[in-house]
Formats: structure tokens, sequence, C-alpha cells
């Protein structure tokens, strides 16, 4: 079973290896859910900001000249970018909010589970934002196949640099000491 938390948590009763991150060395359990914490937080940080630059700029956008000149097709376009951009941004926020809800229990080896999660969904979110952005871009400035080849290559690097290579890098971890 694959694990989609990153966290080496794998459903009771399924059948799949554990793999959890390693501590490093003398780390305790409480300071490698600190530090994982804090990379979380700092990955957030980073894709949270830059969704929402898309997102200001595709709010602006219904209050320009030329928007009017948007046929149907592309007004939906316009809809399901600026939407999976909201949506990309409350996933990635989400984490910030549980941990409020949650500070002090002693949850947070829950809170780093679901906020991967949380990331993750977020990420893949950001990433369909951006696609259907460029994809309305380019239905106002190009024609024809131009489009759908830059649109293809558009979203192949996504899920290349942002799914691909992650997951190999996974299956084939460095041979040296954990980071």
């Amino acid at each position: 079973m694959t694990d989609l938390t990153g966290m080496g948590a794998v459903p009771p009763g399924a059948s799949g290896s554990r793999i959890s991150p390693e501590p490093r060395h003398g780390e305790t359990v409480a300071e490698r859910n600190d530090r994982n914490l804090g990379d979380l937080l700092q990955e957030l940080r980073v894709a949270g900001l830059g969704v929402q630059v898309l997102f200001g700029f595709l709010l602006s956008l219904p209050f320009t000249v030329r928007f009017v000149k948007l046929d149907g097709t592309q007004r939906d376009l316009y809809q399901a970018a600026l939407l999976l951009a909201a949506l990309s941004i409350a996933l990635l926020i989400a984490p910030v909010a549980y941990h409020r809800w949650v500070f002090r229990r002693h949850e947070k080896d829950r809170l780093l589970r679901t906020a991967n999660v949380l990331a993750l969904a977020g990420l893949a979110t950001v990433a369909l934002a951006v696609c259907m952005s460029v994809l309305l871009v380019l239905t106002f400035v190009a024609s024809g196949w131009a489009v759908s080849v830059i649109i293809a290559l558009t979203f192949s690097t996504f899920v290349l640099l942002w799914l691909v290579l992650p997951l190999l890098g996974r299956r084939n971890p460095p041979a040296g000491p954990p980071a």
C-alpha cells in the first residue's frame, strides 16, 4: 500500500512496508516531529505565497478592459482557475489552522500526517490552477496546435517535477546517512 502521508503511516490492517523518516543521530521522536513540522511550515510558506500571487492576479482580471472579450469557454477556464487557486490556498493554509486548534495538545504526530496530506493536495491543485491559467492566457493570445502543445508541456512539467521525480527519489534513496 502506498503511503500518501509521507510519514510512514500505513492504515491499520493494510499490507506494505512502513517507511518512516529516521531520526537523526541522538534525535528523539519529539525533536524529529519538531524538525519535520518546521520543514513543512517553511514549504507551505513558499507554496502559499506563489498561489496567493496567482489568486490575486486572477481576482483582478474581471476588472480589466479586455475581460469582456473572453468567450464562454474562456470564462469557464477563468472560473476553474480561480476556484482551483482558492482551493489551493485553503489546502495549503489548513495545516496552520489545524496546528492552532491542536496546539499544546500533544498531537504533533497526527498534525504532521494530516498536514502532509493537505500539502500534497494543495500542491496538486496549485499545479492545476497554474495549468488552467496558462491555458486561459494561451486561448486569448494563441490558437491551434500551439495551445495544445504548450499546455501539454506545462502539465507534463508539473507531473514530472512534482510527482515523478519525488517518487523516483523515494524508490532509490541515497546510500549515505539520512540528512
